[in-house]
């Protein structure tokens, strides 16, 4: 079979997701666009030099509907020959993108891709779509919805972490972030985002809160005990799917769980004739893929048996892996996987994660690939494992390998 390599990743930086957040004017169209223009640019691609954009995004409904994969192609300086395709598997959209697009280059269904994804989610609130998993009580109450931050708790409950491991983990999130952007480790990766005239709109994620400690997570409210204890009393739905935990623990608020936030990135996929053709030289390989549904309710710890799955249909074993992102949607989501694998703390999220920089739903999945693309470079390591939770009971994982 085809080898599909990576040869460039991108990202926008992570505007606060408000209305006073730097990206707040910048619709998820023009961001996209930014960064399709920015792959083109820095690997001099001309005419109909890729298959298909695959692009994720999770809330599609108005600027955000149609197929906004093609709208940002014809946005962007891209050939109008290349096509789009718009997918959404929740908050695994951009790696879904990025393995869709590695799985065509590998079976032959042309030479390279661009795939990636984005989220604005400051101008299109999360839950806008009216989707039936959350509102239609025919699918809802058979499969014993709740929020997420509900299921993280519940997480958090059935394998027995507290608030100060939850806090410790939030806090060590934002010096992390914080430490890799005085190291200037995302240079590589993250592109300006400029007004229709060219000025620097944000250069930087603006969502960290570098001064952040124990002290001030620890006077912070659980964000979702009044949802799960008074109304609409989303614990009493779990504890009838789960009757032996008795009762939820809830320990997440906003300084241990993802940030909500704008964002975009891209990758280009090719195999061997494509850098030949453009002069390029690849960075990495993609080894393996996976996808796995989960159970809908605690829904939240797909990492797990997505990681048990990749591993497994690639022969590999847990201690082959150099390096890990795991999404940081909630802190008892990175717990569980280091639970679950017994992982060194040190080699996961090393430069930070969603809780520091936030989780533009449906690009997060192409940003930590290329995170862990950059993080493999500069420590000189070789093997790489990316994973995330996915709403409604899903994970995904990447594992890339540096050539």
């Amino acid at each position: 079979m085809t080898e599909a390599y990576i040869y460039d990743a991108v990202r926008t930086p992570r505007g606060k997701g408000r209305k006073d957040g730097a990206l707040h004017e910048v619709t998820a169209v023009a961001l996209s666009a930014n960064v399709l223009n920015a792959l083109k640019t820095r690997n001099n691609l001309e005419g109909h030099a890729v298959e298909d954009v695959i692009w994720g995004n999770v809330t599609q409904v108005m600027e955000q509907g149609a197929c906004l994969a093609r709208t940002a192609v014809l946005a962007s300086d891209l050939d109008e020959s290349i096509p789009g395709l718009a997918i959404n598997r929740f908050c695994a959209s951009g790696m879904e993108a990025v393995n869709l697009a590695a799985n065509q280059v590998k079976g032959g269904a042309g030479m390279a891709y661009i795939a990636g994804g984005v989220e604005m989610m400051g101008r299109v609130p999360m839950g806008s779509d009216g989707a039936a998993v959350a509102v239609d009580p025919t699918v809802a109450m058979d499969n014993y919805f709740v929020p997420q931050g509900i299921s993280a708790d519940i997480i958090a409950t059935e394998y027995g972490f507290t608030r100060d491991q939850a806090d410790a983990l939030g806090v060590e999130s934002q010096r992390r972030a914080a430490a890799a952007w005085a190291d200037k480790r995302f240079a590589k990766s993250v592109i300006t985002v400029r007004d229709v005239n060219g000025l620097p709109i944000l250069d930087h994620d603006e969502y960290m809160r570098p001064g952040t400690d124990m002290q001030s997570l620890g006077a912070l409210k659980p964000a979702f005990k009044d949802m799960g204890e008074v109304m609409p009393g989303f614990d009493k739905v779990a504890l009838m799917k789960y009757p032996h935990l008795e009762a939820i623990n809830h320990i997440h608020h906003a300084g241990n769980s993802s940030g909500i936030v704008d964002g975009s990135a891209g990758v280009l996929i090719g195999n061997k004739e494509f850098g030949e053709k453009y002069g390029l030289k690849p960075r990495a390989r993609i080894r393996a893929t996976a996808k796995i549904g989960t159970d809908p309710t605690i829904m939240l710890t797909g990492p797990v048996p997505a990681t048990q799955k990749i591993l497994a249909d690639s022969g590999m074993s847990i201690s082959d892996i150099d390096l890990f992102e795991v999404n940081e949607a909630f802190a008892s989501v990175v717990l569980r996987f280091q639970q679950a694998f017994d992982v060194d703390p040190a080699l996961v999220n090393v430069n930070g994660g969603s809780i520091a920089m936030g989780h533009p739903l449906g690009a997060t999945g192409a940003i930590i690939i290329g995170t862990l693309l950059d993080e493999l470079e500069r420590s000189g390591k070789e093997v790489g494992l990316a994973t995330l939770c996915i709403a409604s009971g899903m994970g995904a994982a990447t594992i890339i390998e540096r050539v």
